[in-house]
């Protein structure tokens, strides 16, 4: 059973169970710093086991593309050495929210793996949590599984938490057993850890509450939580105990093979790359772009490991950005996405392996070389430290290199070293979590704002600046009404602002957040106190509300400029729309030109000039996608989703405000584009009035340039010119005399000079000299000094630069170089050089005295030749 058939069969089993089928979210957790990759199928809905959300279903099942290679979930070092161990991976999940238990559970679980799938029992082993009496029954009396292959395991195996706090439950795994060919013992055993017995389904059981101080409570509605690796499944289904040996990465391994003429197909080196393209590819397609900090540096962690296998497999030409095309075709079908995103994955991936050619040649070498001079079998942590800080080799490679050469690493030395580095790193930046305002509510707010612009409300709730509950507001807080028209900050639209209106006073509405189902504003009150339970008059700033949905409507229209011009790959990468500008990031690996920018212009404006209807329609979320809708990087969205769609050129998956027709945008225009980070890019626009705007300003910049070069607009270019080149002659005229003035000046301290057993010795300060035409001149008189040694010192904008020369025969008394190295340790500076020229800098209030020493030491050195 092939890979795709089995993901097919488990998604409609559990859809014929009355689930509804939920698309994998993005490897990036949406509004979930603690995380720094979605490593669990639960993770797109943990604000429902929260309490935090509501979905349309109590029951769900997914196929959820996970991530296990940073932080607390971490497969990396065992990756390529063990059978069962990815860091992409799919993990397949059922999820009940306060429906179904243990018992279905249970009962699903077991009818998909024996009647569906095949499998025979007596090869599945099952574990639960030993004081997990209910599973316990439920799998020895109902399914009447075999109590020699059965386990009670402790809390460290079998029960799970959501964190240190909150949710939490027994869970039940069942594992399948390989076979007596393959070495390891049964879960519980001290061979657990072995090959033969796989888990590939974990069922956990929430059911309670742990507080702060461990005390665990029932919870009111139990739920489920279940993943089953994909992989694991597959090897299962296709006869063999190795993920490696399934379709899914057979033919990797086989594109892996051709590249390199590798015979050995099941190399270790083989099976992590095969591995880790599926990780950086889907990492990349989803937002994600090599760097030196967060996601960025576990991703170039992963292609450098990658790389460095390659190099032991002897592939020395480029080869790791071309294992992209195989995958495509693998996982198109369950992935359209990865289509898209092919060419910028392929981009990335060729230029990170073109720089890290360098740095892995010359790490290895050095890391070899330390390697041999070691007097034990551990390498010490400042030689880890050095090739990382100097060479940028990567710790993790070390780490492997030396795992196999069966040598240790010394990571507290390591540790030790990076303390400073970590502290203002930004490698140090950690994904803290945070649990949002803190607002005790239980009251919900229906959202009126895409009809209506002002309505009549009810005070529900109201909280202090410090957002305690309070009966009544005088100054700042926060107000929750029964509806609203305000519309909250989300998909990068700012909020709305306004004013509630009641008897004796107003509410100036700053902005305003969702706390669960509550929609919260933030502002303040002008007047008498606005109390719990009024009614209020709720107005939106209508102006600039309206100001809002052009630009947004703009970006749309941006977005898919975009796309037409430059290539499909151009994903939004974020966004932010605000009352006067646009700014839009998206994903693209050069500046655009002057053509594009203007073919980008001119197409949004074409569109806009086409005043075509912006149509919204309500459904759900495979549905929109299923008719081409684009959903973006870092978005949240619900199962229910809003479709925007203006004419046949743009359909996207927007809750934000926009406009009725394309023509109220009025016109658009794009004032910068530029570089945010690698592979990352910023557009910066206007639309509407604030684009009208910019074009007043842009006009009365022309008329005072005008004044200035007194000339009228198309005769602005030529007298720029002009003055351009005026300016290019005064700059040749000042040349010229500061050439005469050096000349000079060689003279003037050539008469100045000592002349020491034949050779020319000249130690001068001069005032306030330029560092670049301090070592001009000491240029100039060496090379009117057959023999001698020359040093000029001077201070230049608080800072001493000391140029020393040295020619001909003097040089075999000293050099330039150890000059230096005696200025710098009595000035406290650095220096360096050729033995011919060299400069140090240091403390100015130390110069006259270090000066003389080193005149005084140079005579007598020359004397005593």
């Amino acid at each position: 059973m092939k890979s795709d058939e089995l993901r097919k069969l488990f998604l409609d089993f559990f859809e014929n169970k009355k689930h509804t089928v939920v698309h994998s979210s993005s490897l990036i957790p949406a509004n979930d710093p603690s995380l720094l990759f979605t490593n669990a199928g639960m993770v797109q809905f943990k604000e429902v086991f929260l309490g935090l959300e509501t979905r349309v279903y109590k029951r769900a099942a997914s196929a959820q593309r996970c991530i296990r290679a940073g932080g607390k979930h971490n497969d990396l070092e065992n990756v390529g050495y063990t059978a069962r161990h990815h860091t992409y991976f799919e993990m397949l999940g059922n999820f009940s929210f306060g429906d179904y238990f243990k018992e279905e559970a249970i009962e699903y679980a077991w009818e998909f793996l024996t009647n569906v799938l095949k499998l025979p029992p007596e090869r599945l082993w099952i574990t639960v949590f030993k004081d997990d009496k209910e599973a316990e029954k439920i799998w020895l009396e109902k399914i009447k599984i075999d109590p020699k292959r059965f386990s009670r395991c402790d809390e460290k195996d079998n029960f799970w938490a959501m964190g240190d706090t909150g949710p939490c439950g027994p869970c039940s795994e069942i594992y399948y057993d390989h076979g007596a060919t393959i070495p390891g013992g049964p879960p519980g055993s001290s061979q657990a850890d072995a090959d033969r017995y796989v888990e590939i389904w974990n069922l956990v059981f929430m059911q309670y509450n742990r507080d702060a101080q461990g005390k665990l409570t029932p919870l009111p509605k139990p739920s489920v939580d279940t993943g089953a690796g994909l992989e694991r499944l597959c090897a299962v289904m296709q006869g063999v105990h190795n993920n490696y040996d399934t379709d899914l990465f057979t033919s990797l391994i086989e594109a892996i093979a051709k590249l390199g003429n590798i015979k050995d197909k099941t190399q270790s080196s083989v099976r992590v790359i095969a591995d880790h393209i599926r990780a950086c590819t889907f990492l990349i397609v989803d937002g994600v772009v090599p760097s030196n900090e967060g996601r960025g540096y576990v991703l170039r962690r992963i292609i450098r490991r990658a790389l460095r296998h390659g190099n032991k497999l002897g592939l020395k030409e480029l080869f790791f950005y071309k294992l992209v095309a195989p995958l495509v075709n693998q996982m198109k079908k369950a992935y359209p996405e990865i289509i898209k995103g092919q060419a910028n994955v392929e981009y990335f991936l060729k230029q990170e392996e073109i720089q890290f050619a360098k740095t892995l040649e010359q790490g290895l070498k050095i890391l070899e070389d330390e390697i041999q001079k070691l007097k034990n079998e551990t390498i010490p942590g400042e030689i880890i430290f050095r090739l990382y800080d100097t060479y940028g080799f990567p710790v993790d490679l070390t780490a492997d290199i030396a795992r196999e050469r069966h040598l240790h690493v010394d990571m507290s030395g390591f540790e030790k070293a990076m303390e400073k580095q970590r502290q203002n790193s930004a490698l140090a930046s950690k994904f803290t979590d945070v649990s949002g305002m803190n607002f005790d509510i239980n009251c919900e707010t229906d959202f009126v704002g895409y009809e209506f612009v002002e309505t009549q409300s009810v005070v529900l709730a109201l909280f202090d600046a410090a957002h305690s509950p309070s009966n009544s507001l005088k100054e700042k807080g926060w107000v929750v009404l029964d509806k609203t028209p305000f519309y909250v900050e989300s998909g990068g639209q700012v909020s709305d602002t306004g004013m509630l209106l009641y008897g004796g006073g107003r509410f100036i509405v700053e902005e305003s957040c969702k706390v669960k189902n509550a929609i919260l504003h933030f502002g303040h009150v002008q007047g008498e106190a606005l109390k719990l339970g009024v009614d209020v008059q709720a107005f939106v700033e209508d102006k600039r509300r309206r100001d809002i949905a052009s630009h947004h409507s703009a970006t749309h229209l941006l977005h898919a400029a975009l796309r037409k011009t430059v290539g499909n790959h151009t994903q939004q990468k974020g966004s932010l729309v605000e009352a006067m500008r646009l700014r839009f990031d998206y994903a693209h690996h050069e500046a655009l030109s002057s053509e594009q920018i203007y073919k980008i212009e001119n197409t949004v404006n074409e569109w806009i000039r086409l005043n075509v209807l912006v149509e919204t329609a309500l459904m759900s979320k495979a549905q929109a996608i299923a008719q081409g809708a684009d959903a973006f990087f870092g978005e949240k969205y619900a199962e229910k989703v809003r479709v925007l769609r203006m004419g046949d050129f743009s359909l996207e998956l927007c809750g934000g405000t926009h406009v009725s027709r394309t023509g109220d945008i009025g016109f658009f225009k794009i004032i910068s584009e530029s570089s945010i980070s690698a592979g990352v890019r910023r557009i910066e626009a206007v639309a509407g009035t604030a684009a009208l705007i910019w074009a007043q300003t842009q006009e009365t910049l022309m008329q005072k340039i005008e004044n200035l070069v007194k000339g009228k607009q198309n005769v602005v270019f030529e007298k720029i010119q002009q003055f351009q080149e005026k300016i290019r002659e005064l700059e040749k005229e000042l040349e010229n005399i500061k050439l005469k003035s050096l000349m000079q000046k060689t003279q003037q301290l050539l008469s100045e000079a000592q002349v020491v057993e034949g050779h020319t010795v000249l130690f001068s300060k001069i005032e306030n000299v330029e560092p670049q035409v301090l070592r001009q001149l000491v240029e100039n008189l060496k090379s009117q000094t057959p023999s001698g040694i020359i040093s000029l010192a001077s201070i230049w904008e608080g800072k001493v630069n000391i140029v020393v020369a040295v020619s001909g025969k003097a040089l075999a008394c000293c050099d330039a170089k150890t000059m230096v190295t005696r200025f710098a340790a009595e000035l406290g500076g650095r220096g360096g050089g050729r033995p011919e020229l060299a400069q140090v800098g240091g403390d100015p209030s130390r110069l006259t005295q270090a000066f003389d020493d080193m005149h005084v030491w140079i005579i007598k050195k020359l004397q005593e030749v």
